[in-house]
C-alpha cells in the first residue's frame, strides 16, 4: 500500500512539473509577441513615470501598519506619511459617508406638509454635515500633507493652474479627494482653490491615455446623445435629459446621433459607441456596491454593466456621464477600481467625466453646458479642457453658495 502511494505522488509531482514547464514555456511564446515584453511581469518604474509628464501623480496608499503617499513625478517617486490616516478611520468615515447618502428622505405619509419640510430639511443638514466632516477630515489627514510636499502652500486667487492626478486605493476609492478641505473658512484650505484635481485608477492607464489618438477610424468626429428619460424604480427626468439633448443639438459643432427613449437599447448602445469619439450619456446609473462590475448605465431595456463595457476596446476622447453614481466602486473589492468611469477608461476613452453619487438631474443639466461651453472653440471641440472646464464649474457653484450635494460629486478620470 505504501508503495503505492508513493507511486502515486510520484506520478502527481511529475505532473505538476510538466504543466510548470508547459506554463513557462507558453509565458515565454507570449513575452516573444511585440507589445507583450512584459506580459504578467511588473511594468518597470521608469516606464510609468512618463504618466506624472503634466503633474504630478499621488498614489495614497492605506495599510493596517502605516499610510503613506506615494507622489510620482517623471524624477521619481516622493514619499509622505500620512500619520493622521489610519486604517480604522478610513472604515468608520466610510461607512458614515455611505449611509448618510444612500439613505433616502422621509416620505412618510401620515406626517403633515409642514413636518415632511422640516423632516426633509433635518435629512439634508445631516448629508451636508457628514459630506463637510468628511471632506475636513480628508484635508487634515491627506490633502494637506501631500500639497505641503508639493510646495502648494496657498490658494491661487485668479484660479488653481496647477494639476494633480489622484490615485487613491483601499476604501478611500470611495471618498472625494478632489473636494477635500474647509470650504467655510475661506482661506484657502481646500483642494479646490489649489489645484486641478483628475483621478486616475492606475499609473498604466493615466500614461496609456495621454498617448496621441492614432486609431480613430475615419468619420468618428461625432458625438453619441444617449439619452433615457424614465427608468424603472427611478424618479422622472424628462425635463432635463430634454435639456441636455437641446443644448447638445444647438451648441455641438458637429454631427450628432441621438438614441433616446426606447431606442436607447443595451445593444444599439452598444453598437454605436466604437463609430462614435464622443459620448454624451443622460440617463440613470446603477450601483452594487457588493459586485462593482454588475453597476452600469440604465438604458431602456436593461443595464448596460461594467463587465460588457469592460469586454470591448474604443478610440474614444470624451466620455460624459451625466448619470448617477458612474465613478463608485465597491466595498467589498475597493482595490479593484471596478466603476463606470475607471472602465470606460480602461476600455480607451481618454478623458471620462462621472459622479460619485446620486446628483439632482437640474444640477446635472447645469453641468453638462458649462462643462461643454468650456470645452468648444473657435478651433472645434476640445476635450482635452474638460478637467480644467469642470474643475471651473464646480468652483463656480461652491462660490455661489450652493451645497456640497451640487458640486461635489463631479470627477474627471484622465490626462
Amino acid at each position: 500500500m505504501n508503495a503505492e502511494i508513493q507511486n502515486r505522488q510520484a506520478r502527481e509531482i511529475d505532473r505538476r512539473m510538466a504543466l510548470a514547464r508547459e506554463w513557462d514555456d507558453l509565458v515565454g511564446q507570449v513575452r516573444g509577441l511585440k507589445s507583450f515584453e512584459d506580459f504578467l511581469r511588473p511594468p518597470p518604474l521608469d516606464s510609468l513615470l512618463a504618466a506624472a509628464e503634466r503633474g504630478p501623480v499621488v498614489i495614497v496608499n492605506v495599510s493596517q501598519w502605516r499610510c503613506d503617499a506615494l507622489i510620482i513625478t517623471t524624477g521619481g517617486v516622493q514619499v509622505v506619511r500620512l500619520p493622521d490616516l489610519t486604517t480604522e478611520e478610513v472604515i468608520q468615515r466610510t461607512a458614515s459617508f455611505l449611509t448618510v447618502l444612500q439613505g433616502s428622505l422621509p416620505a412618510d405619509p401620515g406626517l403633515s406638509f409642514a413636518a415632511a419640510l422640516e423632516a426633509r430639511a433635518r435629512s439634508l443638514r445631516e448629508r451636508d454635515a457628514v459630506l463637510r466632516s468628511t471632506t475636513e477630515w480628508l484635508w487634515d489627514a491627506v490633502a494637506e500633507p501631500v500639497l505641503a510636499a508639493l510646495g502648494i502652500s496657498r490658494a491661487d486667487p485668479a484660479g488653481p493652474q496647477a494639476r494633480v492626478w489622484w490615485c487613491p486605493t483601499g476604501l478611500l476609492t470611495l471618498l472625494p479627494l478632489h473636494g477635500a478641505g474647509y470650504h467655510q473658512a475661506g482661506d484657502g484650505r481646500t483642494v479646490i482653490d489649489r489645484v486641478i484635481s483628475s483621478y486616475t485608477p492606475t499609473l498604466r492607464a493615466l500614461r496609456d491615455a495621454m498617448k496621441e489618438r492614432t486609431d480613430v477610424s475615419p468619420g468618428a468626429g461625432r458625438l453619441l446623445f444617449v439619452g433615457v428619460p424614465e427608468a424603472p424604480d427611478q424618479l422622472p427626468m424628462a425635463e432635463d435629459v430634454a435639456r441636455e439633448h437641446d443644448f447638445l443639438i444647438n451648441h455641438f459643432p458637429g454631427d450628432l446621433t441621438v438614441l433616446s427613449g426606447r431606442d436607447a437599447t443595451v445593444a444599439a448602445v452598444e453598437a454605436a459607441m466604437p463609430g462614435h469619439r464622443w459620448i454624451h450619456l443622460s440617463c440613470h446609473g446603477y450601483q452594487d456596491l457588493r459586485d462593482p462590475s454588475a453597476a452600469g448605465l440604465e438604458l431602456s431595456d436593461g443595464i448596460l454593466t461594467v463587465t460588457r463595457l469592460s469586454s470591448a476596446r474604443y478610440a474614444g476622447d470624451l466620455a460624459f456621464l451625466s448619470a448617477c453614481r458612474t465613478a463608485t466602486g465597491g466595498v467589498d473589492l475597493p482595490d479593484e477600481v471596478i466603476t463606470l468611469a475607471a472602465a470606460l477608461s480602461y476600455t480607451g476613452y481618454r478623458h471620462v467625466v462621472a459622479t460619485l453619487w446620486s446628483v439632482d438631474p437640474a444640477v446635472a443639466a447645469h453641468m453638462t453646458a458649462a462643462v461643454y461651453t468650456a470645452m468648444i472653440t473657435d478651433s472645434g471641440f476640445e476635450p482635452d479642457r474638460s478637467a480644467s472646464a469642470l474643475h471651473k464649474a464646480a468652483r463656480t457653484l461652491r462660490d455661489d453658495g450652493r451645497p456640497l450635494d451640487d458640486w461635489l460629486p463631479f470627477t474627471h478620470t484622465g490626462p
